[in-house]
C-alpha cells in the first residue's frame, strides 16, 4: 500500500491531483480520499485546492519535509541492509555531466545493468556545478564532472580528452585569423567556455571575425558538422566517422595544449555501498579504454 509519506511527496512534486494519481497508480477519487484522511490525522489542511492545482499550506510544507526526510532515511537504511549481502541490490543514484552522460556513460550503464540485474538506476544529468549541488543535497551517491571542480571528498581521475578545432574547410589553426567563417561556441556555467577564451587570447592578438554562441554542445557540434562554421570540441564528442577536418590543439609546447579532464566524485561513506563499489569498478575499466 502506498505510504502517507509517498503520497505527500508526490503531491508536492506534481501539484496536480491527476498527475499525482497516475504516478501513484491510484484513481483520483482514491487519492483525494487518502489526502483527506491524512489531513484529518494531521489536524490541518495541507494543500489549498484551486483550478491551478495544489499549493502547500505552511502546515503542508512542514508535513512534506517530514515525509521527504522519512523516505530518504528509509532508503539509506535499506541500502545499508542490502550492503550486508554479497549481491548488488539497491538503487545507484548517479549525477553526471551532460556531455559524459550522452557520449560515454551509456555503455557503462549497459554493462552495469547486465552484470547486476537486481540493482536499480537513477540518473541526473546537467552542468558540473549542478552535479556537485546534487551530491550536496543528497540526490546522488556519486557524481561525474568535467574540468576543475572544487571538491573536498574522494576525487578519482577517469580520463583526459584533447580538444580539436573542427571544420569542413579549415585544416590548420592559423587559418582562423583569415577566415570569414564564424566561430561557433558552446556557453554554459562550466569553465569550458572560459578555458577556450583564455586559450584564444594566449595565441591570437585579435578576436574571431564572426562568432555564434549556443547553449548546448550538441547544437554546436551539429552546426560545425553541417558546415556552418568552425568549433572547438572535446574528443569525447567525436567518434571518428565525422566528415570534417579535426585539428588537435596541441604541439610540443605544454602551454599550447588544451585538454578536458573527467572526474568521479562522492563522499567516503557512499563508496562503501555495494552498488557504488560495483559501478566504480566498471567505470575504471571503461576509463582505461579512452584514448
Amino acid at each position: 500500500m502506498t505510504s502517507e509519506a509517498q503520497i505527500l511527496k508526490v503531491l508536492a512534486e506534481e501539484r496536480n491531483m491527476r498527475k499525482a494519481a497516475e504516478r501513484l497508480f491510484l484513481s483520483q477519487p482514491a487519492l483525494s480520499q487518502r489526502l483527506q484522511s491524512i489531513e484529518k490525522e494531521w489536524g490541518a489542511q495541507l494543500f489549498i485546492r484551486s483550478q491551478k492545482g495544489l499549493t502547500p499550506t505552511p502546515a503542508g510544507e512542514l508535513a512534506i519535509q517530514f515525509a521527504s526526510d522519512i523516505l530518504q532515511k528509509r532508503e539509506e537504511i535499506f541500502e545499508t541492509i542490502q550492503a550486508l549481502s554479497s549481491k548488488v541490490h539497491g538503487t545507484l543514484k548517479i549525477a553526471c555531466a551532460s556531455i559524459v552522460g550522452q557520449n560515454w556513460l551509456p555503455q557503462v550503464l549497459k554493462d552495469f545493468i547486465t552484470q547486476y540485474p537486481d540493482a536499480k538506476l537513477s540518473l541526473i544529468t546537467g552542468w558540473s556545478s549542478e552535479i556537485v549541488r546534487a551530491l550536496y543535497d543528497g540526490e546522488a551517491h556519486i557524481g561525474i564532472v568535467r574540468g576543475q571542480i572544487d571538491w573536498k571528498g574522494p576525487k578519482m581521475h577517469l580520463f583526459r580528452d584533447n580538444l580539436y578545432l573542427v571544420d569542413k574547410e579549415i585544416t590548420s589553426v592559423d587559418e582562423v585569423l583569415s577566415t570569414d567563417r564564424p566561430f561557433i561556441q558552446f556557453k554554459s556555467d562550466s569553465n569550458y567556455y572560459q578555458e577556450i577564451q583564455q586559450w584564444w587570447q594566449r595565441h591570437f592578438s585579435s578576436n574571431p571575425k564572426r562568432q555564434i554562441t549556443v547553449d548546448q554542445i550538441e547544437t554546436c557540434k551539429q552546426m560545425a558538422m553541417n558546415g556552418i562554421g568552425y568549433a572547438i570540441l572535446p574528443s569525447i564528442t567525436l567518434n571518428g566517422f565525422e566528415n570534417v577536418n579535426k585539428v588537435p590543439l596541441t604541439n610540443d609546447q605544454a602551454e599550447f595544449e588544451l585538454t578536458r579532464d573527467t572526474w568521479l566524485i562522492g563522499y567516503e561513506a557512499t563508496f562503501e555501498l555495494r552498488q557504488v563499489e560495483a559501478f566504480v569498478e566498471l567505470v575504471k575499466e571503461h576509463a582505461k579504454k579512452v584514448k
